[in-house]
Parts: C-alpha cells; sequence; structure tokens
C-alpha cells in the first residue's frame, strides 16, 4: 500500500492510466502508467523503497524484469539509510546499465539531512548525472519546472521541507549571477476579509517567507545584490481565486520583497473552470515589482528555456545596482501588461521619438516606435504616452523625458540637450504637458569635450524657459540624485513663479549644485550624504522647491496621476472635462458635522457662520473643513506644497466642485505653531486669517499654475498680511505683490468668496477691481472694510473714543469723587480704562455694521451676498457662467 502510495504521488502531476504492484525474489515495486495533461505522452514509472544494505549493482536490471516494459522506463529509487548520502558511491554510479531504462531518480533519506536527490540519464549505454536536476525529486522538477533552468549551473545554498535557493551562474557568461527560490505548497486555505480581499493564507504565508527570508540572508554575502532574482513557487491544490482577488492579496505580501532585487514571482497551479471539465496549468506572473505595488498576469506555462541576461538586461541589472530605474523597464510598468500597476488605471502606449539631423544642421523629430527598446543613442530617452482619462471620453497624452543613467550616469551634452529640446518641441506641437524623471550627473566630463556641453545645456535651458513661460507645463519626478545643469533645468522648469508643473521628489532623490564628494575635495561646506545636502525631508520639501515627497517611485507616479485627474485638459480644449458626480449641485454644507477640535462650541458647518455663535466672525476655526464640505464628495483633492515651511496659513488643492475641475485656495482660519527657532522679532505663531511671506509666495504660485488650466475658487478669511519686523525681513512686500500679478495675470474665471472676515492689504490684492473674470462674493454675516473695527476704533479713532468716555456719567461722577477725596487715582484709572474698553469696543462693532458685505456689495466691491446654505450652489453657478464667458 505504501509503495502505490508513493508511486502515485511521484505522478500526481499527470493523468494516472493504470498501476499494479510488483514483487519477485524479495524485491517490491510499484509501476504505474501515466499521461501528461496538455501532451499525448504516456509515462511509464517503476517505484521503490530499499535499505542501503540492500543495494547491489544489478538492481536496476532486476527493476525493469519486474515490470516487463519495453523502453523509456523510469526509475524512482528510495534509498533509506541510517547516514548522510554516500556521494562516492553516488558519483561512481556502479549499477548495471539497462537499455530499457532511461532515467533513473534517487533520492537518499537520512535522519542526518534533508532528503537527498541525484538523477542518471541513460546516456550511450552509461549513466551519466543530470546536474540540473541535482537536489529535486522527479516531482519537484517537473512541478517547478526546473528544466527552464538549463542555461545556468547551481549551487543550493538552502534548503528546507519547502524552498531550495539556488545560486545561478549562467553557463555562456560567468559573470551574470542570479538567485532562484524554488518552493511549493498545498491547499493554502484563504480566510477573507470580504468577498474580494483575502485575509491570510497560513501554508502560502509560510512558504513565502521561509523564500523570502533565505534570499535576504543570502543576499547580505554580496559585495553588490544580485539583481533579476526570482521566486518560483508551485501550488499543488486546484486553484479557485479570481486574479483580482490575487493581486488585492499581493499588496499585502509584496512588501517584504523590497531589497530582495527580484524581476518576477512565478507561482504555477492549476485550475478548473467552472464551464468544463478539464484541468488546466496556469502560470500567474507578478513582475515590475516594487515596494508595494507590481503588475500581474496569467498565462499557459512555458516550456522554453530561461534565456541568460542580453545586453538589455543587462542595463536593467546595472540600473538596478546603483538603485536607479532603466527609463525603459519604467515604461514597461506603467504601461503594464495584466492587471494595473495602479488601482483605477488602464492600459497605456508609449510611442518612442528621437532626433534626427538633417543635412543643413536642423534637427527634426522623428517617431521611432518600432526600434527595440535599449537601442536609445544618447543619455535620454523621450516620446508620447497615453492613457485613457478616468471620464473614458478622452485621452490622456503627454510627453515624457527619461534620464539613462546606465551611460555615464546620464551626463548632459549635445545628444541629450537635444533631445529635452526636442520633446518640447514635440509637446508644444501637440499642446500637451511634458513629464519628466530626470537621473543626470549634470554636464558632460571627458577628455574629449568640455565647454560646448555647457553651452547646449543652455541651448536646451532657454527651450525649457520659452515653452513654460509659454504656458507649457512641465512636471518632474526625481528618483535619484540631480547635479548641476539637471537640477537647474528642473528650477526653470518647475520653481518659478510662473510655472505651472509639479516637482515631486522620492525618498531617495536629491537636487544638488555640486555633488559631495567634488565639494569635500575643494573644501566647501557639504553634508554627511547627497540627502543633506539637497534631499526632499531637509531641504527641498521645507523650502516648497520640491511640491510633493513621495516614498517610492511608485507613489510619485501615483500623485502624478492624481494631479492629471483634475488639471488635465486636451489639446484645444479651454478647461479639463466636467466629469460625473453623484454629489448634489445644491447640497447644503452647513448641515454637514464640524469636528470642533479647538472648543469653540461649533457643531455643525453652519455654526460658524451663525449669528448667534459667532456673530462677530472672530472665532477660529478649521478652514480645511468647509473647503472639503464644499468640493464634490467623490472627488477628494490634490494638495500642493503640504510640506513647505512657514507656509501653513494657506492651502492649495486641485479638485472638483459640481464636476467642474478647480483650483481651490483656502486661508486658515486658525493659530497654528511655529516649529523651530522663532525670531524675536516676529510672531510667536501663525495667526489665523494672515497671510505670512511663506504662505503669501504659495498662495501666488498656486494661482499662476491653475492659470489657464482651470476655474479658481478662493475661501477667504483674511485679516491682511503680517507685518511684523520678520515678515517685511523676509520678503512680505514682494510676495503679497507677486498674489496681485498673479490675480491680475490669471486666465480663467476666479469665484473668491469671503466666509468670515477681509480686511487691508490683502483686500487690494484681491480686489475684483484687478481682473475682469473675478466673482467676488461675501458669506451674510461676514465683515468687508479697510481695516477691521476693533483696530480701527484702537488707531483711527482713539480721540474718538477718548472722548465718548469724558461724556460717559461714570467718568464725569467719579471725576467729582476723586477731586472731594472720595476715592483714590487707582480707583478712577481703572474705572477709565473700563469704560475706555466699552467705548472702543461699541465703535468697532459700529463700524463693522457700517462697514458690512452689504456695504461693499453697494459700492461695487463685492458682486453678491449669499446665505450660508447657498454656498456650495452657487460656486457651481460661477465657475459655469465664468466658464461660459470664456470659451
Amino acid at each position: 500500500m505504501g509503495l502505490e502510495i508513493m508511486g502515485r504521488r511521484f505522478n500526481r502531476d499527470r493523468d494516472f492510466e493504470r498501476g499494479k504492484l510488483l514483487g519477485k525474489n524479495g524485491l517490491n515495486a510499484y509501476y504505474c502508467e501515466s499521461g501528461n495533461l496538455d501532451i499525448d505522452l504516456l509515462h511509464k514509472e517503476i517505484t521503490t523503497v530499499l535499505k542501503e544494505s540492500d543495494l547491489k549493482d544489478s538492481l536496476i536490471c532486476d527493476l525493469a524484469d519486474l515490470s516487463g516494459a519495453e523502453e523509456d522506463l523510469s526509475i524512482n529509487l528510495i534509498i533509506l539509510s541510517e547516514r548522510k548520502a554516500d556521494k562516492d558511491y553516488l558519483n561512481k554510479a556502479p549499477w548495471t546499465i539497462d537499455s530499457r531504462v532511461a532515467k533513473l531518480n534517487i533520492g537518499w533519506f537520512a535522519p542526518e539531512e534533508y532528503q537527498f536527490y541525484r538523477t542518471y540519464m541513460n546516456h550511450e549505454n552509461v549513466w551519466k548525472e543530470y546536474r540540473l536536476a541535482r537536489g529535486f525529486s522527479p516531482l519537484e522538477f517537473r512541478e517547478l519546472r526546473v528544466i527552464r533552468l538549463q542555461k545556468f549551473d547551481h549551487t543550493i545554498l538552502y534548503k528546507s521541507n519547502t524552498v531550495t535557493l539556488l545560486e545561478s551562474t549562467a553557463i555562456e557568461n560567468p559573470r551574470e549571477k542570479r538567485l532562484f527560490a524554488l518552493a511549493s505548497f498545498s491547499d493554502p486555505k484563504a480566510e477573507w476579509a470580504d468577498e474580494d480581499n483575502i485575509d491570510r493564507m497560513i501554508l502560502f504565508e509560510n512558504t513565502f517567507n521561509d523564500a523570502v527570508f533565505a534570499m535576504r540572508s543570502v543576499q547580505a554575502k554580496y559585495k553588490f545584490r544580485l539583481q533579476w532574482n526570482r521566486i518560483i513557487m508551485h501550488n499543488r491544490s486546484l486553484q479557485n481565486l479570481k486574479l483580482k482577488q490575487m493581486q488585492n492579496y499581493g499588496l499585502k505580501i509584496i512588501p517584504q520583497t523590497h531589497d530582495l532585487g527580484l524581476e518576477k514571482i512565478v507561482v504555477y497551479t492549476r485550475r478548473k473552470r467552472w464551464s468544463e471539465d478539464k484541468v488546466r496549468e496556469l502560470e500567474l506572473i507578478m513582475s515590475n515589482i516594487s515596494q508595494d505595488q507590481f503588475t500581474m498576469r496569467s498565462r499557459k506555462p512555458q516550456t522554453s528555456a530561461l534565456e541568460i541576461q542580453d545586453s538589455y538586461t543587462g542595463k536593467i541589472v546595472r540600473a538596478r545596482q546603483r538603485n536607479m530605474v532603466y527609463p525603459y523597464e519604467f515604461l514597461q510598468m506603467i504601461t503594464y501588461a495584466g492587471l494595473p500597476l495602479y488601482k483605477g488605471f488602464p492600459r497605456g502606449e508609449f510611442e518612442e521619438f528621437d532626433v534626427e539631423i538633417t543635412s543643413s544642421g536642423e534637427q527634426e523629430v522623428i517617431s521611432v516606435k518600432d526600434r527595440p527598446y535599449g537601442q536609445n543613442s544618447s543619455n535620454v530617452v523621450f516620446g508620447i504616452i497615453k492613457h485613457p482619462h478616468p471620464d473614458q471620453k478622452t485621452s490622456l497624452e503627454r510627453v515624457i523625458i527619461l534620464s539613462d543613467p546606465t551611460r555615464d550616469l546620464g551626463s548632459l551634452a549635445e545628444p541629450e540637450s537635444r533631445r529635452v529640446i526636442g520633446a518640447l518641441d514635440l509637446a508644444e506641437e501637440k499642446q500637451i504637458p511634458v513629464e519628466w524623471l530626470p537621473i543626470s550627473s549634470g554636464a558632460k566630463i571627458d577628455m574629449e569635450t568640455g565647454t560646448e556641453n555647457l553651452d547646449w545645456t543652455a541651448s536646451a535651458l532657454r527651450r525649457i524657459i520659452n515653452f513654460t513661460q509659454d504656458g507649457g507645463e512641465i512636471n518632474i519626478i526625481i528618483p535619484g540624485v540631480n547635479v548641476g545643469a539637471q537640477s537647474y533645468w528642473n528650477a526653470e522648469a518647475t520653481m518659478l513663479m510662473h510655472n505651472k508643473g509639479i516637482l515631486i521628489m522620492t525618498d531617495d532623490a536629491s537636487m544638488l549644485l555640486t555633488g559631495k564628494r567634488a565639494l569635500d575635495f575643494s573644501g566647501s561646506v557639504s553634508g554627511e550624504t547627497n540627502l543633506d545636502i539637497g534631499g526632499a525631508e531637509k531641504i527641498m520639501a521645507p523650502n516648497g522647491q520640491s511640491q510633493m515627497r513621495a516614498k517610492t517611485l511608485a507613489d510619485a507616479y501615483q500623485m502624478l496621476l492624481d494631479h492629471y485627474k483634475f488639471s488635465y485638459k486636451a489639446a484645444g480644449e479651454a478647461f479639463p472635462p466636467r466629469m460625473e458626480t453623484k454629489d448634489y449641485a445644491d447640497r447644503d454644507i452647513t448641515k454637514l458635522p464640524y469636528n470642533d477640535f479647538l472648543d469653540q462650541g461649533f457643531e455643525t458647518i453652519g455654526d460658524i457662520f451663525s449669528i448667534y455663535k459667532n456673530p462677530e466672525r472672530k472665532k477660529p476655526f478649521d478652514i480645511r473643513q468647509i473647503m472639503s464640505a464644499v468640493i464634490d464628495t467623490d472627488a477628494g483633492y490634490f494638495e500642493r506644497w503640504q510640506r513647505m515651511k512657514d507656509a501653513d496659513t494657506s492651502i492649495v488643492w486641485e479638485t472638483r466642485i459640481g464636476g467642474y475641475a478647480a483650483g481651490m485656495i483656502g486661508i486658515e482660519s486658525r493659530p497654528l505653531p511655529r516649529f523651530g527657532s522663532i525670531p524675536h522679532d516676529g510672531p510667536e505663531m501663525w495667526t489665523g486669517g494672515t497671510l505670512f511671506p511663506q504662505s503669501s509666495k504659495k498662495v501666488a504660485r498656486g494661482i499662476n499654475s491653475f492659470s489657464g488650466r482651470m476655474p479658481l475658487v478662493i475661501l477667504a478669511n483674511l485679516s491682511g498680511f503680517d507685518g511684523s519686523p520678520e515678515s517685511l525681513r523676509n520678503l512680505q512686500l514682494e510676495y503679497g505683490a507677486e498674489i496681485g500679478r498673479a490675480i491680475v495675470n490669471y486666465k480663467g474665471p476666479i469665484s473668491f468668496m469671503v466666509v468670515a472676515r477681509y480686511h487691508g492689504g490683502a483686500y487690494v490684492v484681491f480686489s475684483k477691481s484687478l481682473n475682469p473674470n473675478m466673482r467676488s462674493a461675501a458669506v451674510q454675516g461676514s465683515f468687508a472694510s479697510v481695516l477691521g473695527g476693533a483696530p480701527a476704533a484702537a488707531v483711527v479713532f482713539p480721540r474718538e473714543v477718548s472722548r465718548r468716555t469724558y461724556l460717559d456719567s461714570r467718568i464725569a461722577e467719579c471725576r467729582n469723587f476723586l477731586d472731594s477725596g472720595m476715592c483714590t487715582q487707582k480707583d478712577y484709572d481703572e474705572l477709565f480704562q473700563k469704560v475706555y474698553n466699552e467705548k472702543q469696543t461699541d465703535l468697532g462693532q459700529k463700524f463693522d455694521q457700517i462697514h458690512s458685505v452689504a456695504r461693499a456689495r453697494k459700492v461695487g466691491s463685492i458682486d453678491d451676498v449669499v446665505s450660508p446654505e447657498t454656498i456650495r450652489p452657487y460656486l457651481i453657478k460661477s465657475i459655469e457662467n465664468g466658464m461660459k464667458r470664456l470659451k
């Protein structure tokens, strides 16, 4: 019975046809005939178990005699021993050859070691070891498709009950080494979190973790981590999961593979479709693996030998060894095959372009879409990339520029500059944005070229300036080190007041003028690493030059896609397309709950505008909650400059209102703490409703970035600009003036709404007199004036306050008491100050009552006064009317 079970187990991956127990002269075996699942081929096998003491030279002939098979017989011989495998004995292969036996699989089982396998082939009547199968049972060899690794020599580095880890060296190229972790599991039994999400698969996870840990521990011994590795797994049970379910589960386990240098994870399994009786074999492939992303597809298992690295793959490996991304690998990642790398993002297309120099010396941009990947002749690759827009009516078409860091670390000279110029020419011709992923060591330095390289980078710089000043959009993702000329290109493309594009840096990225080693050599001030000099965390995100910071390249590209979701407009269109929304246009935002973490007594958004709970509109509140209440509930938002230091009182969003794309700017209306050292001549905290230098700069840049692309909505609670010595020293006047210039130059409708107070210099730079396309409104009960009532009474009308104080009967009576000695001077001063404060408050309130939003509307400073309940429908209507006027 045991022999039959073992014999059938060795053939569980085949269709069993017949079998029988054999026995003669004390020799017992099980004979089995079986066929392939997909190929009409009959396999004849004998399985037997012997003690080491029973081994003899005639054993193979004796087993062949038992079966009576005529040819192509395979023998599975399990040897039970009390000691480790006798390698000298196995190397000699002393068994008498038999022409009927084509293959001999030997498994040596001993208490001191895990199963030891060798396979021998009958090669011209001589036993010759089949080295590729060493360490694998014949069943493992077939199920894990080890035959596909025949172009490699292997060394087993680790072996457990479920995992075998191989160090594999290409036979034709000994410099190529990879790791292959081969594992098998059975019946993972998914535990479900919900219908589409698997919570756990314990048996699978145990096996997968064993493979990951084995590979990670081995990687530590190499000077340079091995790349292009694979984890290959076999599921012995039928797979009944949907591809989408497996992808969702994959997102949970993929982070464990970080830094393993994986090319792919391959899972072999079997599947039975509900409409068929036949069981089919399936190969599930997870590729384009990053820390938390991957693509997935399934296909019929491949049988061809796995190829060694070609020149293209070698470039990918070199880029990975330098912790960089080869441009064509990234393109495959974002145009994927199978399930998407990004949730909800469909399959993309890329058409490569290049430049060609004519006989007259001029350059032309030409399509090279049929040219194989990796045939680029410069360190810059560019072309057109397309994805369907989320509304499924238009196409997201952009020009993409990528650095090739495998060539001179992406250094820049004439070929690279020409291609940057050509890419911008192509984008201008098609009226589409540019996205750029640069990794570059700066202008090329060698013995043959010199200052001409700088001249060429300057030519590209001029093209960038002209392109962006004409309204072109360049979006940059920096996934690695940028030095010198490349950093200046990034600055001209994204960091100036007129720029529309975004700049995103990953945690591994830095922008430098001079690299750390060069700074150290010259004796200049340096940092411990390039990240300390120009990384996002310490430098570029706080100063606002990096608008967003992402953990990984995949996260960064998802941010860019989120930006396009709101801002992309097709060539020839004035605005992005309107999206469908399930949110009601006439929704009353005042009924929404308000999280009153400031303890002001507000329970709903409407309480902020209440004449009873906030009559003077001076209580602090969270403007983000109002912004969230106004936008479409199914839209979300994309925030720019979120990490910009000292710019906390302004908020810049890309979002949708009523389905329309809109840039939204809010002014924070609560005090915010300051961090770090605080100058003695500056505010101790960022006061609500106030613009400070960096928040002014952020607002101006936000307005400019939305100009010519989408409507602008500003929700204002503005008491003015901070006038402290610190703020004036830090360019408050300049950045405040930039807001006014941005409003004047804005191309598109502007909807400006006062939600609380609106005073002073801020009134000037947002005045409707600056732009005829601005529609100004104020919420009922809000205030608009040159100066707020309280400061007006204190600063402008102190004489009037004093006069009213002296005329008060309480002061006159107390003066008489003072003259007659019935009270002290201290009593008089205290009463005078009390009455003075009352008169000052009364005068301030009277000033506010006179200079109300109703008066501002009457004199034409604002267009409308709206009730809190109609804020959202009013803004939607204002956007609609503004777009109609400008189309």
